[in-house]
């Protein structure tokens, strides 16, 4: 390649959210590229990533649209989800409710759609990976790092760790929560963390899923039960960092012990069938979504907690704006890496992410204890909306990213 090289728009980060922005310009004819420090044949082994993440439908719905759907190679469906608040049991947390539950049903809001899937992260890569291959306006840049990047005038130019310069209209951060992008940007952030890891791994169960996710409240934090294919289920197990780092270090026996405590008997016996993994938890939000030739994109704008599955979606999201925003402002005659265009992606994107990330905060604040009035409260509150149906429609379509002003994507319609 050569070192002065021009494309449309450089994405910095070849992850989930970097590949569907990809591939949504390119089905617009932009010519991208983008650089990732991994090769994909890393990234796309179990060890790398052990996670699954629950895809909204309005986001499916863009999967579909952008040609990634057909090439998954497993996804389960929610067709349930069960809400309720975990017991403890003479000083030991355990499985099952012990008031009132939150039943979400996917009849509530279709017949044709479930409330969400699940996903295993390395197969949505594995399918973003193939469907890169063949587009012919994508230049994969893998085992090279982003260095830095300088505003030129009317494009932006980019250093990647081999010495080259590639230049563009727009560069786009999609490097995740310790974004290099926004830091070179000068682009601050407001963290805070939850004193909790999520240990996460995948377990076989005994008796048949249904495709129901459970969410338990337990006073360590959320416990998440989420359907997977051949009657598997992802976990997402929650407590303060000193026990998460003792638990991971014990045998896969003790584990398991430890899962069978906190399911209970709803599902049978649990076996671990899949490496177990420990992610430190906290909240992160970017001050900005840009500066000038430079806009940001996923995690690299905002990591949340995972307690309502929210964080790849919100990333799905970013793109599904930032790639209509671009194009459209092309189409115009607009020049993509003006700060009036990226204004209004950030305009299109701040008050959703916001009050998602508020919403999460909010929901591990009240429900991760155990002190008696507050319990009271919660429980009051999902029986409350348990028993009206259009609470549980309004919360099912917020959780479904089927609100709002939604991109075309996630309406499931074509950008051109």
């Amino acid at each position: 390649m050569k070192s002065d090289e021009v494309f449309d728009v450089l994405i910095a980060g070849g992850g989930l959210a970097g590949l569907s922005l990809a591939l949504a310009l390119d089905s617009a004819g932009f010519k991208v590229a983008v650089i990732d420090k991994l090769p994909p044949v890393e990234m796309l082994e179990e060890k790398y990533d052990g996670r699954s993440s629950a895809i909204a439908y309005a986001n499916m719905r863009m999967l579909e649209v952008l040609g990634i759907k057909d090439k998954l190679l497993e996804f389960g469906e929610i067709k349930e989800i069960l809400v309720c608040d975990g017991k403890v049991k003479d000083g030991a947390q355990k499985g099952g409710a012990r008031g009132f539950t939150l039943h979400f049903d996917e009849a509530e809001i279709s017949d044709s759609e479930p409330l969400g899937y699940m996903i295993e992260n390395r197969h949505t890569r594995l399918a973003l990976d193939k469907a890169a291959s063949l587009r012919e306006n994508i230049t994969r840049i893998t085992g090279q790092s982003y260095i830095t990047h300088r505003e030129l005038g009317d494009i932006v130019e980019v250093e990647i760790s081999d010495g080259r310069k590639l230049q563009a209209k727009l560069l786009v951060g999609c490097d995740g929560r310790g974004s290099k992008v926004r830091n070179n940007a000068g682009i601050k952030t407001n963290k805070f963390g939850y004193n909790q890891t999520g240990i996460v791994t995948t377990v076989k169960l005994e008796k048949p899923h249904n495709s129901v996710a459970y969410e338990y409240f337990l006073p360590s934090g959320p416990f998440a039960i989420l359907p997977l294919p051949e009657n598997r289920a992802s976990i997402v197990w929650c407590e303060p960092h000193a026990k998460a780092q003792t638990i991971v270090k014990q045998s896969k026996e003790f584990i398991e012990a430890e899962l069978q405590k906190r399911f209970g008997d709803i599902l049978g016996k649990v076996e671990i069938c899949a490496p177990v993994f420990a992610y430190p938890l906290s909240m992160e939000l970017a001050a900005d979504w840009y500066r000038p030739r430079v806009a940001l994109c996923g995690d690299a704008a905002h990591g949340i907690h995972p307690v309502a599955g929210q964080g790849f979606n919100l990333g799905l999201k970013d793109v599904a704006a930032l790639a209509e925003v671009l194009i459209n402002s092309r189409d115009v005659g607009l020049d993509i890496g003006d700060e009036i265009v990226l204004e209004e992606y950030a305009k299109w994107r701040r008050t959703d992410t916001m009050m998602v990330a508020l919403a999460c905060d909010a929901f591990v604040r009240l429900f991760s204890n155990d002190f008696a009035p507050l319990r009271l409260i919660r429980n009051i509150g999902i029986g409350v909306v348990d028993n009206i149906s259009p609470m549980r429609k309004f919360f099912c379509r917020h959780a479904g990213g089927d609100v709002g002003d939604l991109p075309k994507l996630l309406r499931g319609e074509e950008l051109v």
